[in-house]
């Protein structure tokens, strides 16, 4: 059965270029249960209702929860006011208000009650929020959000270099009117020239695309979740280059430099070394699946320190630069191959470890499921692991 989800009162405050009504409206699109309501349709006659204040910012985890969860009404922690409410549509008597009767008799939930911390897409913990909207915290929201649609255990450029410019970048394509798949495909076309420009030898205008096109393959992530467009061709479409090309890169860097290899490991073995670790270390990642349903880098703190240095794009594009920079560019394929062997080599030992501790009956966990912030949250390892958007404070 369909809950009609009515808003209560008004809010005029973009951030990120939507309003509140027009956000929870992207938001419920994926929730085929669930259906917005217009401002003054009337509720109702039978099924289940959702009210919402307009005036707020609501988690997608806490949303969720609220659909799925009967007989609630949420309150802001910070003041105890009434956010949210579901109920049977009959016992509202025809009024969308919580001023209802009804609503007294609701079980009283916060967001951290009907919502996980955990996030493991984003492969971090945030507690779940909600956040009033007000035109005076409207650039704080907006950091809020964005920080809020950040990976928490991802290499280290894109964790500790990115963030800042990216959120410029991604306000200019808000203002510009582009979608996450506009700069996806600007991605496309970087990573095209990247390689060429790497199969003829000019490694400095290929590492200017490489570098343009790892930085806009982290805006298109951001700008699709602070204006709720994400979507499944979306993730199909950046998921696909951001498999394929790291593999095309170096072996376009080794073709660039093939005229001229005098190295004494032939060039063909460095660039399979290259190759077969590459692929094994993605297998590695989905061995891991069969130990247990998350990813493999949020296991251990160990596995997330791993994963801001692992043989990826970011860390060997960087390997290469610096190679590049010193003149010395077949030392830095050499220095990719040694490092994607030896990354994988971990990765292997780890996943073999999981699916052994898992054959004896071990129920393994995300160690980001299992810190209490209140009284780890000074700990630099979750601190830089667990960045919080700030959300669930303002």
């Amino acid at each position: 059965m369909t809950t009609c989800v009515h808003l209560l009162g008004d809010c005029s405050v973009r951030l990120w270029g939507l309003t509140s009504r027009e956000r929870l409206g992207r938001m419920l699109e994926k929730h085929p249960g669930a259906r917005l309501c217009e401002a003054h349709e009337p509720l109702p006659p039978a099924g289940s209702v959702l009210l919402l204040r307009e005036d707020y910012l609501y988690d997608e985890r806490v949303l969720r929860g609220l659909l799925d969860t009967p007989d609630v009404a949420l309150q802001d922690p910070r003041d105890g006011s009434l956010v949210a409410a579901r109920l049977p549509a009959g016992e509202l008597a025809g009024t969308a208000g919580f001023d209802a009767p009804a609503i007294g008799r609701l079980r009283r939930v916060r967001p951290d009650t009907v919502a996980s911390g955990l996030q493991e897409q984003l492969r971090k913990f945030d507690p779940p929020w909600v956040a009033r909207i007000a035109e005076g915290e409207r650039e704080a929201l907006e950091r809020s959000l964005f920080d809020g649609a950040y990976k928490g255990v991802t290499d280290f450029i894109t964790r500790g270099v990115w963030p800042v410019p990216a959120r410029r970048a991604t306000a200019w394509c808000v203002r510009l009117g582009l979608s996450p798949n506009h700069v996806t495909a600007a991605s496309y076309v970087l990573a095209i020239l990247a390689g060429y420009w790497f199969w003829q030898g000019a490694y400095g205008a290929g590492l200017l695309a490489g570098w343009i096109m790892t930085f806009l393959d982290t805006v298109d992530g951001k700008l699709a979740r602070v204006t709720v467009t994400s979507t499944r061709f979306g993730d199909l479409f950046d998921h696909a280059l951001d498999l394929v090309h790291p593999p095309l890169w170096y072996l376009a860097w080794g073709m660039g430099l093939s005229a001229g290899w005098d190295a004494a490991i032939p060039l063909d073995t460095l660039l399979w070394v290259i190759f077969a670790g590459y692929v094994a270390g993605r297998l590695c990642e989905g061995a891991f699946k069969f130990a247990a349903p998350f990813s493999l880098f949020l296991w251990r703190p160990f596995d997330s320190l791993n994963r801001l240095v692992t043989a990826r794009r970011n860390p060997n594009l960087l390997i290469l630069t610096l190679a590049w920079a010193l003149g010395a560019g077949d030392t830095g394929l050499l220095l990719v191959a040694l490092w994607t062997l030896v990354s994988t080599l971990v990765l292997a030992a780890r996943v073999f470890w999981a699916l052994l501790l898992r054959r004896r009956g071990a129920e393994l966990q995300p160690w980001l499921s299992q810190i209490d912030l209140r009284a780890e949250g000074h700990r630099p390892i979750v601190r830089l692991f667990a960045p919080r958007s700030g959300l669930s404070d303002v």
